[in-house]
């Protein structure tokens, strides 16, 4: 063989293995995902809108499930649970909403019209309490009834609380349930203490005692200033808020799920129709117009599973949640019947 020839072979060898060095040697690069990559992604933050009285619950989930997934949130927004399904079913993925955590079943599923997903989750029981401070016993007459409630006289509580002596902040009913749900209380108190269920809502009434606003959260300023004496609101909120607060009777406060069947027997006209008295829970939903379904359902499922960390704020955790469906739910929440989060609730 000359040496030309020689040369030539060597060169071809060099190439080759050149070749097959470049080719095992790993690459960093860019590819465009297949239809089969799963993508997540978490530039848009998690905005949740919630019953106003829950803000503060909101951001503590919120910031765990920021803190353990990373994904960005914003704080919430709160209003009446009525009034803003009705925004959301107004204004639909303009308003931007990833989920909805609503504390009236029907703020979560029918009131929002052609977004309700068709299933809501109760993962958090609450009840209705009466607040109060320092500043607002600042009568005679509201310091008689506080007297009358701290000593379980509450014929006689309920006899004050309606004289039109003391101001009692109530919540407009069509915006906000717990509103709605200071009248079933009366009339609860009625049936109980003067065997008439509208003998306290008539009175409450008739003597002009009751303050109102579009929720709750609105009228604790005025509270705190004395402006109003007392102030239904939930219970949780009230320790949220630093809020004093009486303790109603189980038959009363709507939050023991053992008496759903009595306050079922207890009504309230609502512009939309007619509410049944129910067992206060606090939904979490994903509205058809959500702008961020992904990580509604990462945020969904974070919230069933850990909902005990709300245990703070004096709200009880549903172990197992409720689940409200009137169509099939989406397979990841399907998946947590299997695994014992959650069951399935009969919706009337």
């Amino acid at each position: 063989m000359n040496r030309t020839a020689l040369v030539g072979i060597i060169v071809v060898v060099v190439i080759i293995l050149g070749i097959a060095v470049y080719l095992l040697i790993p690459k960093s690069h860019t590819t465009t995902p297949t239809a089969t990559t799963t993508v997540t992604s978490s530039e848009t933050p998690i905005s949740v809108w919630v019953a106003d009285a829950y803000t503060a619950e909101a951001e503590t989930l919120l910031n765990a499930f920021h803190n353990s997934t990373g994904i960005p949130i914003l704080m919430p927004k709160g209003g009446g649970s009525f009034g803003l399904a009705r925004e959301i079913e107004t204004e639909g993925s303009s308003a931007g909403v990833t989920v909805f955590m609503p504390v009236a079943l029907s703020a979560g599923t029918t009131d929002l019209g052609q977004y309700n997903s068709g299933w809501a989750i109760a993962f958090v029981a609450d009840q209705l309490s009466i607040a109060y401070t320092n500043a607002s016993i600042n009568n005679q007459y509201a310091k008689m009834a506080l007297e009358d409630a701290q000593s379980g006289n509450w014929s006689g509580f309920f006899t004050v609380l309606t004289s039109g002596k003391v101001k009692v902040g109530i919540s407009d009913p069509n915006t906000d349930p717990a509103g709605c749900r200071a009248w079933i209380v009366l009339e609860i108190a009625g049936y109980l203490y003067q065997h008439n269920t509208s003998y306290y809502f008539d009175r409450m009434l008739n003597n002009q005692g009751n303050v109102t606003a579009s929720n709750a959260a609105e009228l604790v300023p005025d509270l705190t200033a004395g402006n109003i004496n007392f102030l239904f609101i939930y219970k949780s909120a009230a320790i949220a808020k630093h809020l004093e607060y009486i303790q109603l009777p189980d038959k009363l406060n709507l939050g023991d799920p053992a008496y759903a069947n009595f306050y079922y027997n207890f009504t309230y006209k609502l512009a939309t129709g007619i509410t049944h008295g129910s067992p206060i829970y606090l939904y979490i939903t994903i509205p058809k117009a959500t702008n961020n379904y992904n990580e509604a359902i990462q945020f969904a499922i974070f919230v069933v599973e850990h909902s005990s960390i709300l245990s703070q704020y004096g709200l009880t955790p549903l172990k197992p949640a409720f689940l409200f469906n009137t169509t099939a739910v989406p397979p990841q929440i399907a998946q947590l019947i299997s695994e014992g989060y959650l069951q399935v609730a009969n919706s009337s």
